[in-house]
């Protein structure tokens, strides 16, 4: 990959995670779960006494720095799967709605790997979050990524199929 496709896989990954986070944070606030709970329970992969909270997990002395740490991991995970997205699919799909749908299918995939599989081994705490939005908010991550990697010039798509 040139480096413009490396800067627009990166993107993608940081804007989905934007759109994926959102939509998780909003839900999981009407839910009752608390607007924070999403990165929370992602920093408490680190913070392994979070795993036990009971409840909406409120601010307390710890809640900051999960956040903070939940962030950066929702993130930095998202640029890594983009990357991987941005490295194989423009060989498979060209057309612009062809990578946005073949986004969601690899946002699904990822769902599946990480809620049936990573999740529990990982951070079981965040089996708390619900999972049928988890998952809309997967192909909504996917579907961003997809977009904005579809969503490039002529010149870098011809690169992007080299």
């Amino acid at each position: 990959m040139t480096q413009s496709v490396w800067i627009r896989a990166v993107v993608a990954g940081l804007v989905a995670s934007v759109v994926m986070g959102m939509w998780q944070m909003v839900i999981e606030a009407v839910a009752g779960e608390g607007l924070f709970a999403p990165p929370v329970f992602i920093g408490a992969t680190v913070l392994r006494e979070l795993q036990g909270v009971q409840g909406a997990p409120g601010i307390g002395p710890w809640e900051p720095l999960a956040i903070l740490l939940g962030l950066m991991g929702h993130m930095m995970n998202s640029v890594l799967l983009a990357l991987v997205f941005a490295a194989v699919a423009p060989r498979i799909v060209r057309a612009w709605f062809g990578l946005v749908v073949l986004g969601m299918v690899w946002g699904a995939a990822v769902f599946v790997v990480m809620w049936a599989i990573v999740i529990p081994l990982v951070d079981p705490a965040m089996l708390r979050l619900n999972g049928a939005t988890f998952f809309v908010g997967h192909l909504m991550w996917g579907a961003a990524v997809g977009a904005i990697i579809g969503w490039a010039p002529v010149s870098v798509q011809r690169r992007l199929a080299a």
